[in-house]
This record gives structure tokens, sequence and C-alpha cells, in this order.
């Protein structure tokens, strides 16, 4: 790739969007896991007086609250990343590829 083509793809409007859509998205997604992964962290950090995570499931459960939520924030992780994976194949690639389109007539 010369430096030319790289000057074309950036001065590109598509391109501005497509930059633009990716660091917004990007930056809700982190938003969202830190609210998950920070929550459970001060969960464990600052519930103390109510021991929320620490009850058992059921009556006579070895297993506690706390793992089925810790879980939960691992999951969400994978989600999150299944979410831009779904929309950078749709969305950020149609956009690419467009752009691709323009810069090649």
């Amino acid at each position: 790739m010369t430096i030319e083509s790289v000057d074309a793809i950036t001065r590109h409007p598509r391109y501005a969007e497509l930059v633009s859509k990716r660091k917004s998205f990007g930056w809700i997604l982190t938003f969202l896991m830190m609210v998950f992964y920070y929550g459970f962290i001060m969960m464990v950090a600052f519930e103390k007086e109510w021991h929320i995570l620490a009850k058992p499931l059921w009556a006579g459960s070895v297993t506690t609250v706390g793992i089925p939520i810790g879980l939960a924030v691992i999951i969400s992780a994978f989600a999150l990343t299944g979410i831009y994976v779904y929309r950078a194949n749709g969305e950020f690639d149609d956009i690419t590829k467009a752009i691709r389109e323009d810069l090649q007539q």
C-alpha cells in the first residue's frame, strides 16, 4: 500500500464515518464491561455488611450467590465481544467494502 492510497483512504468521507462509528461503539462496549466488572469487584469489596455474595444459592448448598454472578461477568465479556464481532462483520465491513469499491473506480 502506497502513501497515496493511504491518503486517499483517510480523505474518503465514509472513512471518517467508519472511524467515528467504531470508536463510539467500542467506547460504549468498554463502558458496559467496566460497569459489569467493577460493579462485581465493588460488591465483593463493599457489601460485607449484607453478605449477599456469601449466601448459599439454596439451603444446604455449598455454592454461593457470588459464583453465578461472577460467571455472569465472564459470560458478559464473551457476549459483548460477540456483539462487536457481529456489528464489525456487518455494518463496519460494509462501509469498508464501499470505501474500497469507491477507490478502485
